[in-house]
């Protein structure tokens, strides 16, 4: 697999968005993602969102299963968040995706290739939960990445202060990808606009994401 040295360090700025990775932060703003995981997989996305509940963008994934076959995709793709309930101390949401692009498997260039997926999340200043699904396919292959994540925030935070998770991560990968679920957990601190968080895997494999809304 090619080696890419991701940026996942990013000076922490004051915005309004919350400690969710989310294809859609708020209106008229932009949402950049990078993530390492594990040694099986590296993406990065950027968005824009003229509006708040639709983002545009591009990303690019690379995947390597265990036979040692290298999956690179390139994708522009459209979010939409379908539906988000408000509360006075929670909140939410359903987003939806879908996009195409081009792909490189096993030395093969030039593929055409789609992406479907979908997020369902709640969240409070304290507790979150999440079950993301994103599909990758061409006429070479088909992989599909399944995330669950658990988390709980030890004290309250607000936007304007720094907030500390401890999250438990759960991902299934189809296509050959990884031998059943690969468990984590992770640190994320998180403030304003910027997010960070690293830990291991349960064979001890580094995993790392970053997120910045500006």
């Amino acid at each position: 697999m090619i080696s890419i040295r991701w940026v996942i360090v990013f000076s922490m700025v004051l915005a309004p968005a919350t400690p969710m990775a989310k294809p859609i932060a708020y209106a008229q703003g932009t949402t950049v993602m990078v993530e390492h995981g594990a040694g099986t997989m590296n993406e990065a996305q950027v968005f824009y969102a003229p509006s708040y509940d639709w983002s545009f963008g591009a990303g690019y994934l690379e995947l390597e299963t265990l036979a040692g076959h290298e999956r690179e995709i390139v994708y522009a793709r459209a979010n939409h968040l379908l539906k988000r309930w408000n509360r006075e101390a929670a909140q939410a949401n359903v987003f939806v995706w879908g996009g195409a692009g081009g792909a490189r498997a096993d030395q093969k260039s030039s593929l055409a290739a789609w992406n479907a997926g979908g997020q369902l999340d709640y969240e409070t200043r304290r507790v979150y939960g999440s079950i993301k699904t994103d599909l990758h396919r061409s006429s070479a292959f088909s992989h599909r990445i399944d995330t669950l994540q658990l988390g709980v925030a030890p004290y309250e935070h607000d936007y304007d202060s720094l907030a500390t998770w401890l999250v438990v991560q759960g991902r299934n990968y189809t296509g050959g990808v990884h031998d059943g679920i690969e468990w984590a957990l992770l640190l994320r601190l998180f403030k304003g606009g910027a997010w960070v968080e690293a830990g291991a895997t349960a064979d001890g494999k580094l995993l790392a994401m970053a997120m910045l809304n500006f």
